[in-house]
């Protein structure tokens, strides 16, 4: 099945699992493993490289899960409309600015423990599909309720707004996915705009 994928989209399942294993050979207080995730940068913890590192960590198997299957659903067709050069800007573009806006929350929040996994990225993903594929009918796992992709999407962000705001399901970071997904409508948007001014008088 892997075969079958497209080459960037293959390498950040592959490379994801495998740091997986490599968090549960060496234990979560390897040096290692520690100072890739993504720590405030009020302790001594932080590394600016952990803006990116972050993204290829996760707390467990299910976070690991539930990922990569978005990424292998949403990640697939994004890459194949865009190839895969575009396709790793945006998708590390997004994980960038979740980063960054997660450093933003926990400096004003006063927060002192790390953050880990590919969400960021995620909700980047769920973006661009939404904006590319909107009548695109996804099905969610639980429940599995058919919708059109931009219902879907836009529904899943104003509920990490509310979830954010409210302070709901504490060890989330519900600003950080909504980072992800603002940093993914830069993307597109400075995209779009170069597109026109790139196009001929007579095609505007």
């Amino acid at each position: 099945m892997l075969k079958s994928l497209p080459p960037a989209t293959r390498a950040i399942l592959v490379a994801n699992v495998i740091m997986y294993l490599l968090q549960a050979l060496l234990g979560p207080q390897a040096p290692a493993i520690y100072l890739l995730e993504l720590w405030p940068m009020a302790t001594p913890l932080f590394e600016p490289w952990q803006v990116l590192t972050y993204a290829f960590l996760h707390a467990n198997f299910m976070h690991l899960f539930f990922n990569m299957f978005a990424v292998y659903m949403f990640g697939s067709a994004l890459e194949q409309f865009w190839g895969p050069r575009r396709f790793l800007v945006y998708y590390f573009a997004s994980v960038l600015a979740a980063g960054l806006t997660q450093l933003t929350v926990t400096a004003l929040a006063g927060i002192e423990y790390p953050t880990l996994g590919a969400s960021g990225g995620v909700f980047g993903l769920l973006l661009a599909f939404a904006f590319y594929f909107p009548k695109q009918r996804v099905t969610l796992l639980f429940p599995p309720i058919p919708m059109q992709a931009w219902l879907f999407v836009t529904l899943y962000g104003a509920l990490e707004l509310v979830l954010g705001v409210t302070g709901t399901q504490e060890g989330v970071a519900h600003f950080a996915h909504l980072g992800g997904m603002l940093g993914g409508a830069l993307v597109i948007l400075v995209w779009r705009v170069i597109g026109a001014s790139r196009r001929p008088p007579y095609l505007r």
